[in-house]
């Protein structure tokens, strides 16, 4: 037979646990509630995140990567430089086709297209400037080749008047 005391004490113990119950219940409707009404907003970037993007631009300009083993390096200062012009050229391409309501997905994938299509386009006109000023031809060919030995004449136009 159960003991009429423990009864009571269980029964206590659930009316005093019941108030704590409907109370966390009461705080959990509330946090839900300011959860709905949270707008979260990816667009714009802090400035934390705009200097991140720098920085990372700067290292993948400056230092071996795939990109460098197609194009060259650019020098770290020059970099720097470069990597600031990129995002904030894509930076103000992109704020010009946020709308307010927006939730700025969208418009951070425009912001990361223009920098990548920027990075591409400044290394390939560098490239391609560094081998309009690489000479090319017959030049080329004796500027690679060194000196001549045994007092051989190197130069085309030289060799020509021999």
């Amino acid at each position: 037979m159960a003991d009429p005391d423990s009864a009571v004490t269980q029964g206590s113990a659930a009316e005093a646990t019941e108030p704590h119950q409907t109370q966390t219940q009461a705080q959990v409707d509330d946090t839900a509630a300011n959860l709905n009404n949270l707008t979260l907003r990816i667009w714009p970037p802090s400035q934390r995140t705009r200097d991140a993007v720098i920085n990372r631009l700067v290292e993948t300009l400056s230092s071996q990567s795939v990109l460098s083993k197609r194009y060259g390096t650019i020098p770290k200062d020059e970099a720097s430089a470069v990597a600031k012009s990129i995002e904030e050229e894509a930076f103000s391409v992109a704020g010009a086709s946020f709308s307010a309501d927006d939730d700025g997905i969208e418009i951070l994938q425009v912001y990361s297209k223009e920098i990548s299509k920027r990075m591409l386009d400044t290394v390939k006109a560098r490239a391609g400037a560094a081998s309009a000023d690489a000479p090319s031809g017959p030049e080329a060919d004796t500027k690679d080749s060194g000196a001549a030995s045994d007092g051989e004449i190197s130069s085309p136009s030289v060799e020509a008047e021999a």
